[in-house]
């Protein structure tokens, strides 16, 4: 199918009404909305945020699971050219206001509480908010427990009677394909995550790229079991059905039984899925019971690849690919041979270009040799108001490089082999090594703490630690983990834990830490209990 001619997130809601208006574009576990419902609705809250000031550039946070509110704020926020800023609804009252305040967001539209998650309560921890992020003037809540001073989402809808459609047409008419639509955040190598700068032109034309290679139409419904919050789910998948006309079933809570009912009920053809997913799926009991006959594509990691064919899905991906790299860079075919699909990522989408480098030298490397990855093409702008890494990240000739290891085989597909960075890779979630050493040294009993990823047969890999006690205290590690689960994100919470004595941490000759024997020794007693 052909790029659709908008490069605009407003724009390409307009066309895709125009050519497909009847047809379903959304449906959550609520309701259902039409292209033209969708439109409709996007125009109103819009309205509404041009009352309440909104205006281009300006940043709008939102904390809210998964569910079709999400997309119209997306698309409202972005039609007035502000930049919607998705926020990751495991952060618990740090993490929030670091979010918050590090994008300069003047709106919060948030759900009270998501999934166990009481957002309404980590607000109050924050104190007065008026010092505590002063950038943020309103707050727009959905739900009973509200914070005072808020606008619900139903008057912030109704405030928008008042306004002419000919205000907020000025303003999309503005709105140009290079601009930033997004911010979205991924962690990295420091404590804090970084807020990624996306633009409407890349979320567009790359990701129609990876429809192509799924072969996706306005005939295909794609379930998004993803969080909402994560470029998997609202650039990659989000943009790679919408640019063909095609419709999202959004799953509102994970569940296995709940995904697969879906897939049956909603006759959906594809299914966006990580690694821990599609394991559950293939074992689960209901599987056997449900008519999964519409499904033949999606996205999944090409060690997953197989099980996803043998449960009838003949035409799942394999890809690679960053948030700062609008979703994946790199993608096979739904129509390569399976085994080519098991094998690699695939190749370059169109407008990608891919090298593989030494890292000590930057010399590119031969087909067969491993080495870091780069990216050029559809790269992030850069990270907000970031310019160090900025510098580190992105080079002067315009290559990215993700600190990934690679091998690029001899018709030119990516084999993916593992990380030059620390990140640990749990689910198909980064998560940054300082984010959960940064909990673990908030507790009182923990003088030391030393996060790495171990392989594992579910989650690729977990976060496993090794800690350190207080002179004169013990580490209880249940309560450790307790403790844990309280203060951070489910991702951030180890899910092995060895105490030791200071002297058992492993350091390099030069007295720092050592976190590929860390790994080592912490892999090898793992699996010597797990197997």
């Amino acid at each position: 199918m052909d790029l659709p001619r908008a490069r605009t997130f407003p724009g390409l809601m307009d066309e895709m009404a125009e050519r497909y208006g009847e047809r379903n574009f959304v449906t959550d576990f609520r309701r259902r909305l039409s292209y033209n419902e969708f439109r409709a609705e996007v125009r109103q809250l819009a309205k509404g945020l041009h009352a309440l000031g909104v205006r281009r550039d300006d940043k709008v946070a939102l904390l809210m699971g998964n569910q079709a509110e999400w997309l119209v704020i997306d698309f409202a926020v972005t039609l007035l050219g502000g930049v919607l800023v998705a926020v990751n609804t495991w952060w618990k009252h740090s993490e929030l206001h670091h979010a918050l305040g590090s994008t300069d967001s003047s709106v919060l539209i948030m759900v009270d509480r998501y999934l166990g998650n009481d957002y309404s309560a980590a607000m109050r921890e924050m104190g007065d908010l008026s010092k505590a992020l002063p950038d943020l003037k309103h707050i727009v809540g959905l739900g009973d427990d509200l914070l005072p001073g808020s606008l619900t989402y139903d008057q912030l809808v109704a405030m928008g009677n008042g306004v002419d459609d000919a205000l907020i047409d000025a303003a999309q008419a503005l709105v140009q394909p290079d601009d930033t639509a997004y911010l979205l955040f991924t962690s990295g190598s420091t404590a804090r995550s970084k807020a990624v700068q996306l633009t409407h032109r890349g979320n567009i034309e790359n990701t129609h790229g990876i429809g192509e290679r799924m072969h996706l139409t306005e005939h295909d419904r794609m379930l998004m079991p993803t969080s909402m919050f994560w470029s998997l789910t609202c650039v990659n998948g989000l943009f790679a059905v919408m640019s063909h006309g095609g419709s999202l079933v959004l799953l509102f809570k994970y569940d296995a039984a709940e995904l697969l009912r879906l897939m049956e009920v909603e006759r959906c053809t594809g299914l966006y899925t990580l690694p821990n997913i599609a394991l559950a799926i293939h074992a689960h009991p209901d599987r056997a019971t449900r008519d999964l006959s519409a499904w033949r594509t999606g996205t999944a990691r090409s060690a997953v690849i197989g099980l996803m064919y043998e449960m009838g899905a003949k035409e799942m991906i394999s890809g690679y690919g960053l948030t700062e790299c609008y979703g994946h860079s790199i993608d096979s075919d739904g129509y390569d041979p399976i085994e080519t699909r098991m094998r690699n990522a695939g190749k370059p989408l169109t407008g990608v270009e891919l090298k593989v480098i030494h890292p000590e030298t930057g010399e590119p490397v031969p087909q067969g040799t491993q080495g870091e990855i780069l990216l050029r093409g559809y790269v992030t702008p850069g990270y907000y108001k970031n310019p160090e890494r900025n510098r580190e990240a992105i080079d002067a000739d315009g290559w990215f490089h993700t600190g990934d290891i690679g091998v690029v085989e001899e018709d030119g597909s990516l084999s993916f082999r593992g990380r030059y960075k620390e990140l640990i890779k749990t689910g198909g979630i980064n998560v940054a090594p300082a984010d959960v050493e940064d909990v673990l040294l908030a507790h009182p009993d923990v003088q030391q703490a030393v996060a790495v990823g171990v392989p594992d047969k579910t989650r690729d890999e977990i976060v496993a630690v090794m800690v350190v006690a207080q002179p004169g205290r013990t580490i209880d590690v249940d309560e450790l983990l307790a403790y844990c689960r309280r203060t951070a994100a489910a991702f951030k919470v180890p899910r092995f834990v060895q105490v030791v004595d200071a002297s058992e941490i492993p350091l390099t000759d030069t007295g720092k830490i050592h976190k590929g024997r860390t790994q080592e020794a912490l892999t090898k007693r793992y699996q010597a209990l797990h197997g």
